[in-house]
């Protein structure tokens, strides 16, 4: 019986594979493609024990506020990135297929724990590094919406700095670090290399109390937070990445998902998620500026129509450099303090942002990997560095909250700044340039969709 279902189950997954493939060995040459990527903000609170870390929702609301590189043609990283997608479909069919026989053969139905365990198990081999949290631990805690985090956060971090590694050809250097206080991170950090100049790519779970600085901050962002003894029992937890590219024609990103929850004095647990991803690009590229707005809507409207228009013009609000009357580049999407309608409901939401991070900004590295620049377009790459650098130093909340907390990691806050960048007397482009053009668009943000 064993051998007869082997045989079905080779022939449905050869037919699958060529139903998967076939489209794709094929020239891409449409973005609608890209969507096939969509299929493809910091440790457990062993301090606080499981009871402070299981997640409760007392009450919801909605606060809203060098161009080295490989020579190979755009369209056929298109089409390896697209492949990579099917490959991916096929290799969870596959999985299931084996399970299933697994299954056939030893005519026993494991249990749903056992099968939930196997899989965390298994997505934690493909992390770049062990998870913060023992596995043990998260398979214990399975249920638990900081289980889900940061299994979503350490797979965020993995497959973006795959991607790049793909882009780079160099890779990313894995530096696991610990907080004295409790919790610690995972630091994936790619410097000086063939196309980025700096690529971080960081993952943090961390859990102890908020100082009464940092929770100034959180009140200040609408959160009116209660200790017992001056003292907030908190865990929080995110993925963070900032990619500074060598070439002034390839754009910088950034994105940030995170989670935190809080322990006031009577018991009770406030939690929200916060995030977002952003473009700042030296040079306005309209069809780049279009595409990665077109992959974050997608996201959102898969669950709220109000999101991507609410979202959009709150990352315009937040990434604006106030002395200097412009933003900081092109924009995205961002929230914050978000804990409505459910934790569930936000939680899908926050996995469908993150899982945007590749089709957002690949594309856009494939198709400038090797254009041409000039010294004075890499001068001005240097000095929209510096205002990159001024806004994270002055007017960013995870610099600023990251800084305020008791045994923060210096190295892996400051990883978002620039390996170079210049500020130059009095520097203003002449009109009619190019440079000209993309303050023009920093100071009056556009609508993309």
């Amino acid at each position: 019986m064993a051998t007869i279902v082997l045989h079905s189950i080779n022939r449905t997954v050869q037919a699958t594979a060529r139903k998967c493939f076939l489209p794709y060995s094929k020239g891409i040459s449409t973005d609608s493609h890209l969507a096939l990527f969509h299929n493809i903000s910091v440790q457990r609170l062993t301090s606080l024990s499981a009871a402070r870390c299981a997640p409760k929702i007392t009450g919801v609301r909605f606060l809203s506020h060098g161009t080295a590189g490989r020579t190979a043609p755009r369209q056929t990283k298109r089409a390896a990135l697209l492949l990579a997608g099917a490959a991916a479909s096929v290799a969870g069919f596959l999985a299931g297929v084996i399970h299933f026989q697994r299954a056939e053969m030893a005519s026993v139905i494991p249990k749903a724990g056992e099968e939930v365990d196997e899989e965390i198990s298994a997505k934690c081999k493909t992390f770049m590094s062990p998870p913060c949290t023992d596995i043990s631990v998260l398979q214990q805690r399975k249920g638990e919406m900081s289980t889900k985090m940061e299994m979503l956060i350490m797979e965020t971090q993995a497959e973006f700095c795959r991607a790049l590694e793909e882009v780079d050809g160099t890779k990313f250097q894995v530096d696991r670090w610990e907080r004295n206080e409790g919790g610690g991170g995972i630091s994936c950090v790619l410097q000086d290399g063939k196309v980025f100049e700096k690529a971080g790519v960081n993952v943090s779970v961390v859990f102890g109390h908020l100082t009464e600085e940092a929770a100034k901050q959180m009140r200040s962002r609408g959160k009116v937070l209660k200790g017992k003894n001056g003292k907030l029992p908190f865990c929080a937890m995110g993925v963070s990445s900032v990619i500074h590219p060598k070439n002034p024609h390839v754009p910088t990103v950034h994105f940030n998902y995170r989670y935190f929850e809080i322990e006031e004095e009577d018991g009770t647990k406030q939690w929200w998620f916060g995030g977002g991803t952003d473009l700042t690009p030296s040079y306005i590229n309209e069809e780049d500026a279009t595409h990665f707005h077109n992959i974050l809507k997608e996201a959102c409207d898969k669950h709220h129509p109000q999101y991507y228009p609410d979202f959009k013009k709150w990352c315009d609000r937040y990434f604006y450099i106030r002395h200097r009357d412009e933003t900081r580049g092109v924009g995205g999407i961002f929230f914050d303090d978000l804990d409505s309608p459910s934790q569930e409901e936000v939680f899908r939401f926050v996995k469908s942002c993150a899982k945007t991070v590749v089709p957002c900004y690949l594309p856009i590295v494939w198709k400038h990997l090797n254009d041409s620049f000039s010294p004075e377009e890499k001068d001005w790459q240097q000095v929209r560095r510096g205002r990159y650098v001024e806004f994270n130093l002055v007017y960013d909340r995870g610099v600023k909250f990251g800084l305020a907390t008791p045994g923060s990691r210096i190295e892996s806050i400051l990883m978002s700044l620039p390996l170079t960048a210049k500020w130059e007397y009095m520097h203003e482009p002449l009109k009619g340039t190019r440079e000209a053009e993309m303050l023009e668009v920093l100071r009056k943000p556009r609508e993309w969709v």
